[in-house]
């Protein structure tokens, strides 16, 4: 098992009581109180490359798998996300918004260099029009954050699905920071948010 996959287990694997192991004394159920039910919980199908279907979260995603089912699930609310999709992602709008930033910025500061001249007096000048190089990264910038924002949108609210949660708890992350979207991020899976998938995700025997 691969340290993403440790850190990303598929909540339905449940660890097994030993053999012939019994409940420590004076735990046992209190008389006259129904036992727990616990319903059999069915495997998430996979594909012959091994990849989960588009209405199931995928545990142990790798980097360009939850990259393209980002986009695949693209204005899909329904469903989950696991954290290793969620954190995939995060990482590649994070290279995106450092790359055209940084390009950006370092137009600026060239066109700033070139531009500016200082004569005899100390007196310093600038010349000629905002970098056409500059607005180009801004405009591809501002395209970027535009063109992510629902899918980035249904990918928490999925992560939250994913935890058990419902979707709309998602909607605390655009306050203080964005903290809460990370928390949201390395929540838990649980058996519970299996309530979220589509009606075709396999479902126990009643």
């Amino acid at each position: 098992m691969t340290n993403g996959e440790q850190h990303d287990r598929n909540p339905y694997q449940q660890p097994q009581q030993p053999s012939g192991q019994q409940q420590p004394y004076g735990q046992q159920q209190p008389y006259g109180q129904p036992y727990p039910q616990y319903q059999q919980q069915l495997p998430i199908p996979r594909d012959e490359s091994g990849a989960p279907p588009l209405w199931a979260p995928w545990y142990g995603a790798g980097f360009l798998d939850a990259f393209t089912r980002f986009w695949k699930k693209y204005a899909r609310f329904d469903g989950r996300a696991s954290r290793s999709e969620f954190w995939w992602w995060f990482l590649a709008d994070a290279i995106v918004v450092v790359v055209l930033l940084g390009a950006y910025f370092a137009s600026l500061i060239v066109w700033v260099s070139d531009a500016t001249t200082t004569d005899e007096y100390g007196t310093t000048t600038s010349t000629g029009g905002f970098p056409g190089v500059a607005l180009l990264f801004a405009g591809l910038f501002v395209l970027w954050r535009l063109a992510i924002f629902i899918p980035w949108l249904a990918l928490g609210w999925r992560r939250v699905h994913d935890a058990g949660l419902a979707g709309p708890f998602w909607l605390i992350s655009f306050v203080g920071a964005g903290i809460a979207g990370i928390v949201f991020g390395c929540l838990e899976p649980s058996p519970a948010g299996a309530q979220y998938d589509q009606p075709d995700a396999p479902r126990p025997p009643a």
